[in-house]
């Protein structure tokens, strides 16, 4: 699947792994892990809901360019 929208996919994502989470006060160059609390396991299934829905590998090296919606969209975008 090739994202249309890759934040649109990040925030859908993101809602999912914690939806509890007021993502609409969440600026897009937060730190996403920080500003909702993720712990290792929530980033991990973030990371892999990301790669299911668009289709594409995130090794573990590539978390870092994650770190943000801003970060995360980019990173789609880059490998779509």
């Amino acid at each position: 699947m090739k994202p249309t929208d890759p934040l649109a996919v990040v925030r859908a994502t993101l809602h999912e792994v914690a939806p509890e989470a007021d993502l609409d006060r969440l600026a897009p160059t937060t730190d996403i892990r920080e500003a909702l609390e993720l712990d290792s396991l929530d980033f991990l299934r973030f990371v892999e809901l990301l790669s299911e829905r668009t289709g594409r590998r995130i090794d573990e090296d590539d978390y870092p360019r994650l770190a943000t919606m801003a970060e995360a969209g980019a990173f789609l975008t880059a490998v779509a």
